[in-house]
């Protein structure tokens, strides 16, 4: 190989293949960055759906299932997490949720409240992100 193309190769910082962002230093960091933004913009696009109050939660869940997840989650077998990515991804994923379930009437003061993590991963009852990813790497 002449020296200007690997010149170029070891040059090159980042790159994008079939989806999914490759670096030289085989950080995940990014990518994880990317697939959180594009779950956003896939939520917002179903936004209508799941935080209409006419659906049921089991609808609710389906929808996320099918259309959310698999675009946060497409090459996440090759991912290395560390805690601060894993928190990344269960926050969002905590805020996609408490965006469906809504906030809920206390019974005792009469006032709306937003639910807690516990809560919503109750009302979910599915894995989550981090569980999926590790049963997927293990495959």
């Amino acid at each position: 190989m002449d020296k200007k193309l690997r010149r170029s190769f070891q040059s090159l910082e980042q790159l994008k293949y079939s989806g999914i962002a490759l670096t030289n230093q085989n950080s995940v960091q990014e990518e994880i960055k990317t697939r959180v933004k594009s779950g956003n913009v896939s939520y917002h696009s179903v936004q209508y759906l799941l935080s209409s109050s006419l659906l049921s939660k089991n609808i609710k869940i389906k929808t996320y299932r099918i259309v959310i997840l698999p675009v946060v989650l497409y090459g996440c077998e090759t991912w290395s997490l560390t805690l601060r990515k894993e928190r990344r991804l269960r926050v969002f994923e905590n805020r996609v949720l408490s965006w469906m379930f809504g906030s809920k009437r206390d019974e005792v003061t009469g006032e709306w409240r937003n639910l807690h993590n516990e809560k919503l991963n109750d009302l979910y009852s599915s894995p989550n992100f981090i569980q999926v990813i590790k049963s997927r790497r293990m495959r």
